[in-house]
């Protein structure tokens, strides 16, 4: 029994790498779409990707062009350190959050509990 486990772990393949994400924006571009998206994530806690497309979208940048280009940028500042993705287990169902390496996400309330909560904007 624990010779087969063995195996079977031995024969697992690594996950492969993934090469480093390289942005066609232009520099400024890139570090005012990266300030802006930095600051909605420290303003409003830890965001879903949708929720984070949702406040980034009221801010009107003009260099975001679709919720696809915010993904890679979430992504390429997940890569630099400027962002950490946590995992938060509600019930069977697991959500992805982003927030900024200051806030901890324990002392925070998810963005799901937070919606019911709030009364309904007129």
């Amino acid at each position: 029994m624990v010779f087969g486990t063995v195996v079977r772990w031995a024969a697992k393949k690594g996950k492969p790498k993934m090469k480093p994400i390289q942005l066609i924006s232009p520099p400024e571009q890139t570090l005012s779409i990266s300030r802006a998206i930095f600051h909605v994530v420290k303003e409003h806690g830890p965001l879903t990707i949708s929720d984070t497309w949702d406040h980034v979208k009221e801010m009107g940048l003009r260099g975001l062009a679709s919720k696809r280009q915010m993904k890679i940028m979430l992504r390429w500042m997940r890569e630099r350190q400027k962002l950490r993705q946590i995992c938060c287990h509600i019930g069977p169902h697991k959500q992805f959050l982003y927030t900024t390496w200051f806030t901890n996400p324990k002392n925070m309330p998810s963005p799901s509990r937070t919606r019911k909560l709030e009364p309904p904007k007129p």
